[in-house]
């Protein structure tokens, strides 16, 4: 059984999917995620706040993403891998109740579910990487 906050997330990363391979609207794509979801209403602002806080730091996300994953570009991501990551990084890096393996956690779950065989090591690994950069980069 899928918590109610796992379900946002997944509505999340399947409208910015269909955010980045078509030309709908966030919102257009986001309202129908939610309602195939079956999203309540209390979990609708998680995935809605994932949603435009991923595509408003999209850049600054993408770059930590590229510095962490260097064998592995962006360009040649699967666009679900990618979209786990940036959801992983925005949680991660930008909203501070999220706790960092609760974030990691959640993205490599969205990268199995998502994507392909070893999409859940990938988003693992890049994940871990930024957080361990982070750490080392903060004042003790």
């Amino acid at each position: 059984m899928i918590n109610e906050r796992r379900r946002a997330r997944r509505a999340a990363l399947q409208a910015l999917f269909e955010v980045d391979q078509t030309s709908h609207s966030p919102q257009e794509a986001l309202a129908g995620r939610l309602q195939e979801e079956e999203v309540l209403e209390e979990s609708a602002d998680l995935a809605a706040g994932l949603v435009q806080g991923v595509l408003a730091n999209k850049r600054a996300i993408d770059e930590r993403i590229a510095s962490a994953a260097t064998t592995w570009p962006l360009h040649q991501m699967a666009p679900t891998d990618r979209i786990a990551l940036e959801i992983g990084v925005y949680e991660m890096c930008m909203t501070p109740d999220t706790p960092v393996a609760v974030a990691i956690n959640e993205a490599v779950e969205l990268a199995k579910t998502f994507g392909g065989e070893h999409s859940g090591a990938l988003v693992n690994a890049v994940l871990r990487g930024i957080s361990e950069r982070s750490a080392a980069h903060s004042p003790a």
